[in-house]
């Protein structure tokens, strides 16, 4: 199932898998033996570099993260059966401490309506212990990547200047659970869980950093955008649906079905929180989505929205040039 997709992060969740038989220690992918641990910085500063990041090592090792989960929860419920292993739980405690951050520092009274202020002094916390709460995740014998993984989890939550958050921060999140991938913290079992666990419980976590402090959205296309904040959710979501007995793209715009199924698929998780947030009809708040609801099949919804991920967050510069490259996630070009 995995060799699908050739990238090295697939490759070693595969190789991974065919050595289940021995013990924990044994069967972590091998780092490279020349990798040299180093804070991620940004690389891509005008147009032209994106050609730089479309060759990279960095962006084979993304992409293959990304489909070689979209194949993994393929026609999978989130209340499925799946094992947690101690790195699952150790990262759903670190986005729970996260979560008590917030409600420790509640919003200001401030003439703006967006963007409140109490988010710097959130942000704040995460930046002072975000190395300590990933050391926590990333095994004894590869501590020295702690520092270069932490950056991704302080990129992954918004931009404390701008109290903004966009598909730049989704990204710097999957390449953070990239990286922990990359030095054996999680590995082949925890597919499921990566996504129905982890990613689930960070979205949460999100959607309540932009309640409490009315985050503008980065880069937002408006009304022509897929949506004001995430993308992922809608890729993995629309996989979990493919071959769904009675569930149509048509009926995601209906409430009656998004209410009762929202538990159990992703996407309708995000178009819940969508009716929550925005008022009108949906044609009208969530055109793009409106769109892809005309579209007959689940599998044309996934393979339509991978393309647009590519085209609208991963091609753009404006998303990009936030993007950090450290030696997990390299500027290098992919060897040939």
């Amino acid at each position: 199932m995995l060799s699908i997709h050739t990238s090295p992060v697939a490759t070693t969740m595969a190789e991974t898998e065919q050595q289940s038989g021995s013990s924990p220690e044994d069967d972590k992918p091998p780092l490279p033996v020349d990798l040299n641990f180093m804070v991620p910085k940004k690389e891509i500063s005008m147009v032209p570099d994106m050609g730089k990041w479309k060759r990279s090592q960095a962006y084979a090792d993304y992409m293959g993260f990304v489909l070689t989960l979209n194949e993994g929860v393929k026609g999978k419920k989130l209340t499925c059966e799946y094992t947690v292993s101690e790195a699952v739980a150790k990262l759903l405690s670190v986005l729970d401490t996260m979560d008590r951050w917030i409600d420790e520092t509640p919003p200001v009274d401030q003439p703006s309506r967006f963007g409140n202020k109490a988010y710097r002094l959130w942000y704040a916390k995460l930046d002072q212990e975000a190395e300590a709460l990933v050391a926590t995740v990333v095994p004894s014998d590869c501590s020295a990547a702690v520092p270069e993984i932490a950056v991704y989890l302080k990129e992954a939550v918004g931009n404390s200047t701008r109290i903004d958050y966009g598909t730049g921060h989704e990204a710097a999140f999957a390449a953070f659970l990239c990286c922990l991938c990359k030095v054996g913290a999680l590995r082949v079992d925890d597919q499921l869980s990566i996504v129905f666990k982890v990613f689930d419980k960070y979205l949460i976590v999100m959607r309540k950093l932009q309640k409490t402090y009315r985050m503008e959205p980065a880069g937002s296309q408006g009304v022509w955008g897929l949506d004001d904040f995430q993308f992922l959710p809608f890729i993995w979501g629309s996989s979990q649906l493919i071959d769904h007995a009675t569930l149509e793209p048509r009926h995601f715009v209906d409430e009656k079905a998004v209410n009762e199924h929202h538990s159990e698929y992703m996407f309708l998780e995000c178009i819940k929180f969508i009716n929550e947030m925005k008022t009108g009809p949906f044609a009208e708040h969530s055109n793009q989505l409106w769109n892809i609801s005309a579209v007959p099949t689940w599998s044309k919804v996934n393979q339509g929205l991978i393309r647009m991920y590519k085209a609208e967050c991963l091609e753009k510069f404006p998303v990009i040039q936030h993007f950090k490259f450290g030696s997990l996630l390299s500027i290098q070009p992919v060897k040939p």
